[in-house]
């Protein structure tokens, strides 16, 4: 059984911890890397969410993921394999279903990266949007409070109409 999904206020301390776990990451990756961003719903000022950092790392080339696996090891990454998401790479610090840190690498400006990107800016900046997401999270998450899958697939329509809208605005 899952544990139990429990979304908590804003914490201002996430984007804290963000900049520190970078700074980690940046020692480990170096050259590797072109970007580290802080994604997900901690990245955003006052969207609340489950406290687990989500750090996108943008590449050149996912190939460079197999060279990362063991120095991340060493603090406290786990890599997971996930088929069924051939265009990321998967680390989770923590215990399964609980971790703590979540790292998805992306090829850089691929369409996936700028989706995770894309989301986020326009959460930040659609007081509405963030609102409206802040309550359909915490309504999910008293519905499948014990289901994460379904969760996340409940919060899909949202996430892409908000995606929608956000690269109109762009073109």
């Amino acid at each position: 059984m899952d544990r139990e999904i429990t979304i908590e206020d804003h914490n201002s301390n996430w984007s804290k911890e963000f900049e520190e776990e970078k700074g980690e990451l940046k020692k480990i990756l170096a050259d590797k890397v072109i970007s580290i961003e802080h994604i997900g719903s901690t990245s955003v000022d006052g969207l609340g969410a489950k406290p687990i950092l989500d750090i996108a790392v943008g590449v050149n080339d996912l190939e460079v993921v197999d060279n990362v696996i063991e120095p991340l090891k060493k603090i406290g990454y786990e890599f997971v394999y996930h088929k069924e998401f051939p265009e990321r790479r998967f680390f989770r610090k923590g215990q399964w279903r609980a971790g703590t840190h979540h790292l998805h690498f992306y090829k850089f400006q691929s369409e996936h990266w700028n989706n995770q990107i894309l989301f986020r800016n326009y959460l930040r900046n659609n007081p509405d949007a963030l609102k409206e997401y802040n309550q359909l999270k915490v309504n999910l998450a008293e519905k499948y409070r014990f289901d994460r899958v379904s969760y996340t697939e409940a919060k899909a329509p949202f996430i892409q109409n908000v995606l929608k809208k956000a690269k109109k605005e762009i073109e």
